[in-house]
């Protein structure tokens, strides 16, 4: 019976229901969760990959543009692959590979 006493009194400990009551709430039912928190943790770091990727294509784009601007024969190659132009006296064969069907 003191054991069942001690508990009870415990348990009506006004602090410690408080507190529990704020853990619980915080980690289940509050807007900004600790399951929503990870998510959005988890979001920002794909987005800062996604970040790094396009700083690197928009650096390798500017490159190439400024190659284009200043470099005839990358303005021609260019012109060849891209366009398929091709000079007067030359012939231009594309070679496409098959497609599994």
């Amino acid at each position: 019976m003191k054991l069942l006493g001690r508990t009870i009194s415990f348990l009506r400990n006004k602090f410690l229901l408080a507190t529990t009551a704020f853990v619980v709430w915080m980690l289940f039912f509050d807007r900004n969760d600790v399951f929503t928190q990870m998510e959005r943790r988890s979001e920002l770091n794909e987005l800062r990959q996604s970040k790094q990727y396009f700083e690197k294509q928009i650096a390798e784009n500017r490159s190439f543009s400024k190659d284009l601007q200043f470099n005839a024969s990358a303005i021609e190659k260019y012109a060849r692959e891209k366009y398929l132009m091709k000079r007067d006296n030359e012939d231009l064969f594309i070679i496409q590979p098959l497609e599994k069907k």
